[in-house]
This record gives structure tokens, C-alpha cells and sequence, in this order.
């Protein structure tokens, strides 16, 4: 096929079949895959060491844990995108040289988010696998019917009786016994060293700035994630199909205090681009996605 997205109109786009949309849509995608993106290389290991360095700073009276606060949070709630990215071999495929990479910042990133980086890749899978299916997608409980429905339903998360404490339980038992035995201990020890650490400071007379640098940032960042990251792109989460059970929106915040989630349905379609190079994709495949019907919601016009 000669032509390209950018030379066809609406109407041209409008005749070609379905196969020709996906041809000229790959074409765009391979332009965009297998391009390591030093921004997010760099990114988990200077936000971690920005949020580490929070702790000193504030012990020794350096830093208000008032001004601490909003970093902390800051920092927590864009650990997970890195990770988010290794989830899916960005960095590197199994049996590449940046292979080791890829796993580093697959764990090193979500440690502030007190998160296994295995169970998060095995569920994050699954989601992509069942997208809106509310039988096999982990994510599923997180839609509601409206964004303060959906902010209430995560600040609830964290809770051990709500919802989303047994989902992704769920999906590890029906996957890789062995692997789901390694991510479950994971996140076992995770969570068990969060809670000494929180104990040990408590006793040493930090308590508040325990709260205040980890707890309730924590808690803040995980309303974002589940909010921007899983609510917003798949709302109302009654199709599935590529190409309906993701949409793009848009946010007073933008694309870039979305982190990219307003652009989220190009990662649904082409997962292994990489984020901060998702909104040029859209822009590109933009007029091959209305022309397949997908909820664009005027973004970009």
C-alpha cells in the first residue's frame, strides 16, 4: 500500500476496509516501538532518590514535612509509570542486552507505591487480555458511574474488606501456580516491611512524619492511579473490543497531568510504545481511530 495516514481525508479513510486501516496503523506504530525513550530510563531512579532524599531532609530539620508532603505525594504517584512501561518489555525484551533494565526499574520503581512489581505485571496483563470484562479484567472494579463515585470507591481501596483487595488474588490463582506463588510472596514481604518500617518510625517518635512522607501520600497517589489510569480511559467500561473498551478524553489537567491517560487508547492498541511518545502516536493514527468509530471525545481536533 502506497498511501498513508497523512495523505488520505476523513472520507478517504471512511472507504478503506478494515484491513487497510490496520496496515496503515501498524505503519504508525512501528515508527513509535523499539525506541528506548531515556526520559523514562531516567525517571524512576531520579524520582526515587527525590523521595528518598525526603526522609534525611526532614529528620534533621533541613525540610518542613509540610513541604514534604506535596513532593512525596508527587513522587508516589508517578512511580508506578515506569514500571507500568518495563510491565510491558519497553525497555527491553526477554534475551536483549538492557533485559536487566528493564526488571531493575520494573522493581525498584513502585517500591514508594508499596507494589510487587510481579504481581503488577501478571495482573496488567490480564487487564489487557479482558479489558472491561467483568468476570476476568482485575481493573474492572474501578469503574463507576461518576468521577466522585469513582474518587470514593479508591480512597476505599486500601481497605482489606473492600473490593480490590480480592480481585487481583483472584487473577493470580487462575494464572502460573508458580509464578503466583512468587508474586504473592512478593507482595507479602512488601507490605510486611512497609508496616515495620511505619512501626519502627512510630517508636522512635516519628509518627507524623511517617504519615506525612508515606501514608498519606500513598493514599492520595493511589485515588490518582485508579482514578487517571484505570477510571477515566475505560469510563463507562460497558463495550469491549480493541477498539471500543478504551477511549481517548479530555482533562483540565491535560495529557501532561494525566500522565498520557487521555491518550491512553493508543497504548490499549500498541502497548509496547512507549509513554511519553503515546501522544505523538495519537496524533498521528487520530484520523485512522475516528474513521474505526473509537471514542475520541473531540481530543485533538
Amino acid at each position: 500500500m502506497a498511501t498513508s495516514a497523512a495523505t488520505l481525508d476523513a472520507k478517504e479513510l471512511a472507504k478503506l476496509s478494515n484491513a487497510e486501516l490496520a496496515h496503515l496503523e501498524r505503519e504508525i506504530a512501528r515508527k513509535y516501538i523499539g525506541r528506548l525513550s531515556w526520559f523514562m530510563v531516567v525517571w524512576p531512579f531520579a524520582n526515587l532518590i527525590c523521595w528518598l532524599s525526603l526522609w534525611p531532609l526532614v529528620f534533621t530539620g533541613t525540610l518542613s514535612v509540610w513541604v514534604a508532603l506535596p513532593i512525596a505525594t508527587f513522587n508516589i504517584t508517578i512511580s508506578y509509570l515506569p514500571s507500568h512501561d518495563a510491565q510491558h518489555d519497553i525497555y527491553a525484551r526477554p534475551g536483549q542486552k538492557l533485559r536487566w533494565l528493564n526488571e531493575l526499574i520494573g522493581h525498584i520503581s513502585v517500591i514508594p507505591l508499596v507494589s510487587s512489581y510481579r504481581t503488577l505485571k501478571m495482573t496488567h496483563i490480564q487487564h489487557h487480555t479482558h479489558t472491561n470484562d467483568p468476570d476476568l479484567d482485575p481493573d474492572f472494579n474501578t469503574h463507576a458511574p461518576s468521577p466522585l463515585a469513582a474518587i470514593w470507591k479508591a480512597l476505599k481501596a486500601r481497605n482489606p474488606q473492600s473490593e480490590f483487595a480480592s480481585s487481583y488474588e483472584k487473577t493470580l490463582d487462575r494464572l502460573d501456580p508458580e509464578q503466583a506463588r512468587l508474586a504473592k510472596r512478593d507482595t507479602i514481604i512488601l507490605n510486611l516491611t512497609y508496616l515495620a518500617i511505619l512501626f519502627g518510625l512510630a517508636a522512635s517518635g516519628y509518627a507524623m512524619e511517617a504519615w506525612l512522607i508515606w501514608v498519606l501520600p500513598l493514599i492520595l497517589a493511589g485515588v490518582y492511579i485508579r482514578f487517571f489510569l484505570s477510571w477515566a480511559p475505560h469510563h463507562p467500561g460497558d463495550e469491549m473490543g480493541r477498539y471500543r473498551d478504551t477511549r481517548a478524553f479530555k482533562s483540565l489537567f491535560g495529557v501532561i497531568g494525566t500522565m498520557g491517560m487521555t491518550v491512553h487508547i493508543v497504548h490499549h492498541l500498541h502497548p509496547r510504545i512507549p509513554l511519553d511518545l503515546t501522544p505523538a502516536a495519537f496524533r498521528e493514527m487520530r484520523p485512522i481511530l475516528e474513521a474505526r468509530n473509537c471514542e475520541l471525545n473531540g481530543l485533538y481536533e
